[in-house]
C-alpha cells in the first residue's frame, strides 16, 4: 500500500465534501478507486454509496463500515487542502474513514486469495441525518455478514491510539413535540384566558425533573428542550404554544422509562394550568452497543500491532451504526487523528499519518475475524 496514495485520496475526498444522499462525486471516486485496484463493487442500487466485496463467497462475511457525507458547515480549519465547496465541510471525519476503508479494500485484494471468506466493505451515505444505514440494511445484502466494524475518528487522540470499549458507547436519538392548547385573550384581560405561557414555563421546568428524579444516577440519560414558539405579538395572550427536543439514552430500559414519564409529566402539568397537551415521541436511532467479546479481540489485535488501546468515552450523539449492530455483533472503534476541534466544529482537522496505521488495522482485523468464523464452522 502506498502511503501517499492513500493520503492523496483523503485530500481529494477533504476538498470535495457533499451532504447526505447528495454523495454523487464521492460515490464515483471511490468505486473508480475501487474498480482501478480490481475490487467488486455489489449492484446495491444505492443512488449513492457502495458495498464493495473482497474474498470467496463460499465463506463466512465480516462487514467493514465507514460514512462518506459532510456537514453544512464554513471550513475554518486553515488547511492547504480545505473545503471547495462552500458551506460544506468534512467536519466529522468522514473524508478520513472513506479513504481508511479504500486502504483496507485494497490491502484485503492484495491477500484476497487467502482470505478464509469475504469482507463487505460498506461505503454508507447519509449518516449525518440518520437514515444512511437503514437504506444500505434494506439492500439486503448484508444479511449474511457476521461481524461488523466501524471506524470513527477521535481528535482526542493522537495517531498510534485507539479507542476501543464494550458496551454502550452512542446513545439513542428520540424527539419529541409537544402543542399546548389553551385559551387566547387580550393581554389586559388575563382572567379571560386560559394562558398557555405559564403552562410552556411550568412544563420546560417539569421536563428536567424527568432525569433528576426518575432515572438512577448510575444511569445516563438527557431531556433536552430545543424550540420553543408561543404567540404572535406583545398584547395578546396566545392560546397555543409549541415545544420541540431530544431524549438521548444508553439503555432501552431507561430509553422507555423516559419517554413514559415524560408524556406523563407534560400531561398532568399542562391540566394543572387548565391546558391539554399533545406529544409525540419520534424514535431514532437505537443505541450503540460495541459487543464485549468483539471488543476484547479488536484490542488484543491492536496491540499485536503496536497501538496503544485507550478507553473510548460514552457520547449521547446519534450514530446510525446500531443498525448493523441489530443484524450481527461488532464494535465502534474510534482511531486517534489528534487535532485542537471537536468534531462539528469548523475549525475540525484529521492528521493523514493516522491513515495508513488505521487502514492496515481493519483489514487485519477483518481478517483475523475470518478465521475466527471460518474455525467456528469447521467445529
Amino acid at each position: 500500500m502506498d502511503e501517499r496514495w492513500l493520503i492523496e485520496q483523503f485530500k481529494w475526498l477533504h476538498r470535495h465534501p457533499e451532504l447526505g444522499l447528495r454523495e454523487y462525486e464521492t460515490t464515483a471516486f471511490v468505486k473508480d478507486a475501487l474498480r482501478k485496484h480490481g475490487v467488486e463493487l455489489l449492484d446495491a442500487e444505492l443512488e449513492t454509496g457502495a458495498i464493495a466485496v473482497v474474498g470467496r463467497k463460499d465463506g463466512p462475511v465480516v462487514g467493514l463500515r465507514c460514512d462518506m457525507d459532510a456537514l453544512p458547515i464554513q471550513e475554518a480549519s486553515g488547511l492547504d487542502y480545505a473545503s471547495e465547496n462552500a458551506g460544506v465541510m468534512h467536519a466529522c471525519g468522514h473524508d478520513f474513514h472513506t479513504a481508511c476503508m479504500l486502504g483496507a479494500a485494497l490491502l484485503l485484494k492484495e491477500r484476497e486469495a487467502s482470505l478464509p471468506g469475504a469482507v463487505k466493505v460498506i461505503f454508507q451515505p447519509a449518516e449525518e441525518i440518520d437514515n444512511g444505514a437503514k437504506l444500505v440494511v434494506a439492500t439486503g445484502m448484508l444479511d449474511d455478514v457476521r461481524a461488523f466494524y466501524a471506524v470513527h475518528s477521535y481528535p482526542w487522540f493522537e495517531p498510534g491510539t485507539l479507542g476501543i470499549k464494550a458496551g454502550p458507547v452512542m446513545g439513542a436519538a428520540d424527539r419529541f413535540a409537544i402543542r399546548l392548547k389553551g385559551r387566547g385573550a387580550h393581554a389586559a384581560h388575563p382572567e379571560k384566558s386560559v394562558d398557555v405561557i405559564p403552562a410552556l414555563a411550568a412544563v420546560i421546568g417539569s421536563a428536567q425533573s424527568v432525569v433528576s428524579r426518575n432515572v438512577s444516577p448510575f444511569d445516563c440519560a438527557v431531556v433536552s428542550v430545543t424550540r420553543v414558539q408561543a404567540g404572535t405579538t406583545w398584547n395578546i395572550i396566545p392560546g397555543e404554544a409549541e415545544l420541540e427536543g431530544t431524549v438521548r439514552t444508553l439503555s432501552p430500559a431507561v430509553r422507555d422509562d423516559v419517554q413514559r414519564r415524560l408524556e406523563q409529566v407534560v400531561r398532568l402539568t399542562a391540566e394543572a394550568y387548565g391546558c391539554t397537551a399533545e406529544i409525540e415521541f419520534e424514535r431514532g436511532t437505537d443505541p450503540v452497543v460495541n459487543d464485549a467479546s468483539a471488543c476484547e479481540r479488536a484490542a488484543a489485535l491492536a496491540r499485536e500491532m503496536g497501538f496503544t488501546v485507550g478507553r473510548q468515552e460514552d457520547a449521547l450523539e446519534a450514530e446510525d451504526f446500531s443498525d448493523y449492530l441489530n443484524i450481527a455483533p461488532g464494535a465502534f472503534i474510534r482511531v486517534g487523528t489528534g487535532g485542537t476541534c471537536a468534531a462539528h466544529h469548523p475549525g475540525f482537522t484529521a492528521d493523514p499519518a493516522a491513515l495508513l496505521p488505521a487502514a492496515r488495522y481493519f483489514a487485519a482485523l477483518a481478517e483475523r475475524e475470518l478465521e475466527r468464523l471460518n474455525r467456528e464452522d469447521m467445529r
